[in-house]
């Protein structure tokens, strides 16, 4: 008989739990900690800064993923453009290292197995910049806001009034 799995709602989970965002912060701390000493040696991480931007951890804390994004990535004339596969190549080759490493740093029943990952968030706000700063789209939105500032403006100004 399977036992029946316990969810904040009737549609399921939320989001990570409390503990899951505690314990990813604390991998994400630990794991800077590790980089940031450069014991890791392989030609693909050889002056390579990576920034650990999330860790989002299994629900049961034995899983953790990485996402990471080395240093001027998203920079044409960055050294690491174009090479992000292959720094998280070698990450992920090496995971089992820094899971060592981690388990020296961090006071946790187990230390989670890692997985790294390109974070593509850094991608999309970009995109979104610059879908923001064509002239047509400005335009539009300067439009909407001058169309919606004129009767808010006149309604929230009759309750305001000062003595």
């Amino acid at each position: 008989m399977a036992r029946k799995q316990h969810t904040r709602n009737a549609s399921g989970p939320l989001g990570p739990s409390q503990r899951q965002l505690r314990a990813g912060e604390l991998i994400r701390h630990a794991l800077v900690d590790v980089l940031r000493e450069n014991e890791i040696h392989d030609e693909a991480l050889v002056g390579v800064s990576v920034t650990v931007t999330e860790v989002r951890m299994s629900p049961d804390l034995r899983h953790a993923t990485c996402f990471v994004e080395p240093l001027g990535a998203g920079v044409e004339a960055a050294e690491t453009a174009g090479q992000e596969s292959a720094i998280i190549k070698a990450l992920n080759e090496h995971a089992k290292f820094l899971r060592g490493q981690l388990g020296r740093r961090i006071d946790m029943k187990f230390t989670p197995d890692l997985k790294f990952r390109h974070d593509e968030s850094f991608d999309a706000a970009s995109h979104m910049d610059r879908l923001f700063n064509d002239p047509r789209v400005r335009a539009d939105i300067e439009h909407a806001d001058d169309e919606d500032d004129g009767p808010q403006v006149a309604q929230g100004a009759v309750g305001l009034e000062k003595d």
